[in-house]
């Protein structure tokens, strides 16, 4: 799969001279708002390894924010996108279109939920992607208003910034944001006053009623939510509450979208998280997973609903770029291949298991609040011991002791308190496990 050797290895500090001295040249260079979770620079990645300039090996629990997923650099993504440069990089699909895009839109139909007919679009982000499906779903209704949930992200553009929860870092200073947004709540179950086992039901009722009583269902355009929170803090929805929002969504003529940017493509367990209920989305965004690290997302859904929009109305440049398009193709042949769900069910059993372990038996277990997550999406909720205040300080000093002993992990969270590990469905066993035994040697020193 890959050349990198497979294993752990630390031959300087973590930064290394060399990433200190590229650090400087990136401070000169580079906008300070671009950030970085660790300032090491890579020099080659595949499977479940990055390897920094300075010679380091670091297990990767980050997948570069759940995209490489079939590794670094999967052997199908490099081959079929290599044949791609080789005959042509660019034409812009809207004024002579090409193949590739075709057939990524055809496998987009095949794997997403539900047996109607469906059609995409293709982007390059998933902003964009989220803020295409707003305007479609604004074509196809003719009505303005968007409901977004409380720990939501979307996005870094205008109108996704207004999608977006959480203030800091995504929207502060960045105002005025797009009108006709609005929050209600969501089923976090680790947080709901009444206990998780009435989250479901209560949080559902909450955001209907609200929905009704201060939008008015009929001015509603769409409702959009992640299956699985992300930068919210990888919180699953209680169970019942995804369903109940989309029956209302169907009993109200509005149109439902899951946005399926972190949670898609294999990395829940399932080809697409809304599969574990049952949901059936109206519009469906992807990006990230979908094509092995080169810039693709896409809107799928009913072909009713896509074809709302007037020739024109969607597109842009580089749009389902014809390498990316290639990567996508290489991306889903890996998945269907390696059968990367399964993968990543087992990628859960391990590391649940392993947390448990850590929160039952380490003399400060009591920092870990919540276990939780699908797949190869899993966090820990890091709260002060005996309570559930959030305890943003451990999941940084956590963070930090993983990266100076090679492990990449990052953190999320309204709060800041979560650690999150999203590690390539490709990594072995062996290291996914050394990389959770760092952490468990972590809590000893917080």
């Amino acid at each position: 799969m890959t050349a990198i050797p497979q294993e752990r290895r630390l031959v300087t500090a973590i930064p290394g001279p060399k990433s200190v001295e590229l650090q400087e040249r990136r401070l000169a260079a580079v906008a300070a708002g671009v950030g970085s979770t660790l300032p090491v620079f890579t020099a080659r990645a595949g499977g479940g390894i990055i390897e920094d300039v300075d010679g380091n090996r670091l297990i990767d629990f980050g997948s570069g924010i759940a995209v490489t997923s079939v590794g670094a650099s999967a052997e199908a993504v490099v081959r079929r996108a290599t044949a791609q440069l080789a005959d042509f990089t660019h034409t812009c699909f809207m004024v002579t279109p090409y193949e590739g895009y075709v057939e990524v839109c055809e496998q987009l139909a095949e794997l997403t939920p539900g047996d109607h007919a469906k059609k995409s679009a293709l982007f390059n982000s998933g902003a964009e992607a989220v803020e295409n499906a707003v305007k479609i779903a604004r074509a196809y209704t003719k009505r303005t208003a968007v409901v977004v949930f409380d720990h939501g992200y979307h996005g870094r553009t205008n109108l996704t910034m207004a999608l977006t929860a959480k203030n800091m870092p995504y929207k502060q200073g960045f105002g005025p944001f797009a009108p006709e947004v609005y929050r209600v709540p969501v089923a976090y179950g680790y947080r709901w006053p009444t206990g998780a086992e009435n989250a479901g039901a209560e949080a559902s009722a909450q955001a209907i009623d609200q929905i009704t009583k201060q939008i008015g269902a009929e001015n509603v355009a769409a409702i959009i939510i992640e299956p699985v929170l992300g930068e919210g803090g990888f919180i699953e929805p209680a169970k019942g509450f995804l369903p109940a929002i989309a029956r209302f969504a169907q009993d109200n003529g509005i149109v439902f979208v899951a946005d399926e940017i972190q949670s898609g493509f294999c990395r829940t367990g399932q080809w697409f998280a809304c599969e574990d209920e049952g949901i059936v989305p109206d519009l469906i965004t992807t990006a990230k997973g979908i094509a092995g690290g080169l810039p693709l997302s896409a809107v799928t859904g009913r072909a009713e609903i896509m074809d709302a929009a007037h020739s024109g109305g969607l597109g842009g440049t580089y749009g389902g770029n014809p390498v990316a398009c290639a990567g996508a193709l290489g991306a889903i042949e890996t998945m269907r291949e390696l059968d990367l769900n399964k993968k990543a069910k087992r990628i859960e059993e391990v590391m649940k298991a392993r947390l448990e372990g850590m929160r039952a038996k380490l003399p400060n277990g009591g920092l870990i609040g919540d276990v939780r997550g699908r797949g190869a999406m899993i966090a820990i909720e890091l709260v002060k011991p005996g309570t559930k205040d959030p305890h943003p300080e451990a999941a940084t000093r956590l963070a930090k002791a993983c990266h100076a002993e090679g492990v990449l992990v990052l953190t999320c969270g309204t709060y800041g308190n979560v650690l999150r590990f999203l590690p390539p469905l490709v990594i072995g066993e062996d290291l996914l496990n050394e990389g959770l035994d760092v952490l468990e040697q972590a809590f000893t020193g917080i």
